[in-house]
């Protein structure tokens, strides 16, 4: 026992599944993606008692072994390949007390993989509510399993499922349903043929285009003593097995469990009716949008102009107390305002991604997705579309790896291409600085119009994505119908730690992955903005000073202003932002927010990191980004940079262009070519470039 224990955790969608992995694991968790494939790892390590731990994997939500998406192909391969490093010692499929008889379908498949596992039944606390009686010992009995009644919620249960993770191997591998009584004849030659191998991981290899050992389904039509059967005949014999096992649990839940209809409320019915109506389900879910804009804006506003000042005190502090040298203005320069320009949208992502976590937790979101299939069949899309296009509010990359739920080929690459339309949070400091910027902090209606302009870009990116699937659809003419399930879950009041622990995730991960590329492009942006050719650069102060005579009415800041000035516009980066001017100064920018604009190709929230590091070089003034924005001057036109005209032009820019390097190379794995991603990069920034053309135009 000195090793630790490999737990997979495994259930339907919505029993729950998260809750439990949060409790088990507590903030001890992290998140990537499976070895070559883009479907999300959650891992995290448990504290079991005598001192041991257990890996906990929380494996993507499947309904059955049947697999019918990427995600679920996921679950069956780890359970088959006893070589993974993560395939687990103990299985423990989490169930939902509610539908015990659907979530058992996967326990039964489970259980003839010959893995120990556990059922752990969550939201036992409703029991009582809904009337529900269960006979705890008669279902280990029947199911050959250890039960744990738990509520994730409650953290009830929670000690107990711990011990019998500790204790798995107590627990029986015997499988509740002998699958070979279907066809007693075709098993019968398929344990002749393969002697040594577990017939119903051999079953699932013939029915599933699953990877299992060194077994492929060549082997299997070559063997002399097997014949495979037809594609429809596996098809049937498929559903032979689903219905015995249906007939085994019902057979089970009849004795075990007792339900008194009586005892369940309407209550959730009322509300559906009310939140997924035809007129008031999309008026509350607008009245919603425009509650989360607003409070985004007004609570965080105190916590963003704190963390603003701060930076600003933090570089001049490192100028002033630092040795003077290069080293010193890289970081005072470089590197301080360039992270400053991202730390300062924490409090907002955070809200963000408070307001989401809630909508989902609460059980509305799903209310949401079904609410917009009305929708999305207008215009060619599946309502498996919504669930990608939602997520798309956080980063189009997760956005674009669930698109892997749509069967239809043409369905999902269609959602593949208009995602990046989606609003996603790299978009949000670009959008709330210029927002700042140009539009005035007053109410209308009593509502903020910074927080009703934010909400109009965010619809503005789904209306985008709707009307080029679209258009999409009427150049690919998709014909094919597919259908669309969607589990609506209970209502539940919002659980404290699984919101917490996905805002501090979600925002980390923002943070830290902006962080990385705006610190190496800070200190790129610092050092071509502090050093130059030629002699312009060179004798910068000097040139500067011949221009004022000893009489001229001009303070020596002034005049440091001036050559810093100048020196910025023969540095390399100002040489270079001078060569895109005449490109950008039509949407009424100037050679600063050129190279911003540039460099954000990498990553949108670069532009504020830009724009920071190249406001700070040389500038000696403890002064916020905000303010030397705000203070910038159109070289051409005169009068502010940012004006109505421009900043509209910028907003409308950064709404449409497709500028996320990780984005390209994760539609580029999913569509196994770069021929979409190219596409996606030339049409959207070529479409950003004239909208915003014509609004400057129009506006100016």
């Amino acid at each position: 026992m000195g090793k630790q224990i490999n737990v997979a955790l495994i259930g339907n969608p919505n029993t729950g599944k998260t809750s439990v992995f949060n409790q088990l694991t507590g903030l001890n968790q992290k998140v990537g993606n499976y070895p070559g494939i883009t479907v999300e790892k959650k891992e995290g390590i448990c504290k079991l008692p005598r001192g041991l731990k257990a890996h906990i994997l929380d494996l993507p939500g499947t309904y059955s072994l049947n697999a019918s998406s990427f995600d679920e192909n996921v679950v069956i391969e780890l359970l088959l390949n006893k070589n993974d490093k993560d395939f687990p010692d103990v299985a423990v499929v989490v169930s939902d007390v509610e539908n015990l008889k659907r979530n058992l379908l996967l326990f039964t498949q489970i259980k003839d993989l010959g893995i120990p596992t556990i059922l752990a039944i969550n939201m036992a606390d409703r029991m009582e509510r809904k009337g529900i009686t269960l006979d705890v010992e008669l279902l280990e009995e029947r199911l050959k399993t250890k039960i744990a009644l738990i509520s994730a919620r409650k953290r009830m249960g929670i000690d107990y499922l711990k011990e019998l993770i500790l204790n798995y191997r107590h627990i029986s591998v015997e499988p509740c349903v002998n699958a070979s009584v279907m066809d007693p004849e075709y098993f019968g030659n398929l344990r002749k043929a393969f002697p040594n191998q577990s017939i119903y991981k051999l079953w699932l290899v013939i029915t599933q285009d699953v990877n299992f050992g060194n077994i492929d389904r060549g082997e299997l039509k070559k063997n002399s003593d097997f014949s495979t059967k037809s594609v429809s005949d596996l098809k049937r014999l498929q559903q032979k097995e689903t219905i015995l096992r249906y007939q085994f649990i019902n057979g089970v839940l009849k004795e075990a469990m007792k339900v008194d209809k009586n005892a369940a409320t309407d209550l959730r019915s009322r509300l559906d009716r009310t939140l997924t109506h035809k007129f008031w389900g999309y008026f509350i879910f607008f009245g919603i949008l425009l509650l989360i804009f607003q409070a985004i804006y007004s609570w965080s506003s105190y916590p963003m102009d704190m963390i603003d000042a701060a930076f600003a005190s933090l570089s001049e502090w490192t100028k002033n107390n630092l040795p003077n040298g290069s080293f010193t203005d890289l970081i005072a320069e470089g590197i301080v305002p360039g992270l400053g320009g991202i730390v300062i949208f924490i409090p907002q992502i955070a809200f963000l991604f408070l307001f989401i976590s809630i909508l989902e937790e609460s059980g509305y979101m799903s209310r949401v997705v079904f609410l917009m299939d009305r929708i999305m069949r207008r215009f060619g899309l599946s309502g498996k579309s919504v669930v990608p296009l939602v997520s798309g509010t956080a980063c189009a990359i997760p956005a674009v790896m669930a698109t892997r739920n749509i069967e239809n080929w043409k369905e999902r690459l269609i959602t593949i291409l208009v995602v990046p339309f989606t609003t996603c949070s790299a978009r949000l400091p670009v959008y709330l600085i210029i927002i700042a910027l140009v539009i005035p902090d007053r109410t209308f209606l009593g509502l903020n119009l910074q927080g009703i302009t934010l909400m109009i870009l965010y619809l503005l990116g789904f209306g985008m994505a709707i009307f080029s699937a679209w258009i999409l659809n009427k150049i690919m003419k998709t014909k094919s119908k597919s259908y669309f399930v969607i589990e609506m879950p209970n209502y539940k009041l919002p659980m404290l730690k699984n919101v917490t622990i996905n805002v501090v995730e979600k925002t980390k991960s923002f943070v830290f992955g902006a962080g990385k590329i705006i610190l190496a492009i800070s200190v790129i942006l610092w050092v071509l903005a502090s050093y130059g050719p030629g002699e312009d650069f060179e004798n910068a102060e000097e040139i500067v000073t011949s221009q004022y005579t000893t009489e001229s009415n001009i303070s020596q800041s002034e005049i440091d202003e001036e050559i810093a000035s100048y020196k910025l516009k023969n540095s390399y980066i100002g040489i270079m932002g001078k060569g895109i001017e005449p490109a950008v100064a039509p949407l009424g920018y100037d050679w600063k927010i050129g190279i911003a604009i540039i460099s954000s190709f990498a990553a949108r929230e670069v532009f504020v990191g830009t724009l920071a590091t190249i406001y700070s070089v040389g500038s000696d003034e403890e002064e916020t980004i905000k303010n030397r924005m705000a203070a910038e001057t159109n070289p051409i036109l005169g009068g502010p940079l940012f004006t109505f005209a421009s900043g509209i032009s910028l907003l409308l820019f950064y709404a449409f262009a497709m500028q996320c390097m990780s984005t390209l190379a994760i539609v580029k794995r999913e569509t196994n070519t770069w021929k979409w991603p190219l596409l996606q990069l030339v049409v959207m920034s070529v479409f950003a470039y004239v909208v915003a053309l014509i609004a400057f135009q129009i506006l100016k």
